[in-house]
């Protein structure tokens, strides 16, 4: 049986669907915290079968948190201090999503100008749009 002490300090991402989490983690940046992370993928799970769970350990205020909520909108993040949790919050999406994903349209100004960020904003319905030009991100197509 695998074991992984408990953190005192830091941060638990749970519920995470199973094989998702390196996507995760990859987009919050966790390769360049000066901190320890665990990443566990497949862990048995009572409520979906299987899940992976991030541990980090240490400061997490660099995080941007609504990014992983675009990733995936199930996780729970578990804020947790001297070993116990002191807050456990679903996170919700961001307005704005800055190079997280490529917009498509070979009309748009990203696709000419190659240093321009890829700026998509949240609409009323839930979906994402390109700042420049308005095309709807397909999210199961266009995924960076």
């Amino acid at each position: 049986m695998l074991n992984i002490d408990e953190i005192q300090n830091g941060v638990v991402i749970d519920h995470i669907k199973a094989g998702t989490s390196r996507t995760l983690a990859d987009v919050a940046g966790l390769d360049n915290l000066d901190c320890g992370v665990a990443i566990i993928k497949n862990v048995r799970s009572t409520k979906s079968g299987k899940k992976d769970i991030i541990k980090i350990e240490g400061e997490v205020s660099s995080i941007n948190f609504g990014v992983l909520a675009y990733i995936d909108p199930d996780i729970t993040i578990n804020y947790i201090k001297n070993g116990k949790i002191i807050k456990k919050e679903k996170p919700v999406l961001p307005e704005t999503l800055v190079n997280v994903m490529r917009c498509k349209n070979p009309r748009c100004i990203t696709s000419i100008e190659h240093e321009c960020d890829h700026i998509f904003k949240l609409t009323p319905s839930g979906k994402y749009r390109c700042l420049y030009c308005e095309e709807e991100f397909q999210k199961n197509k266009n995924l960076k």
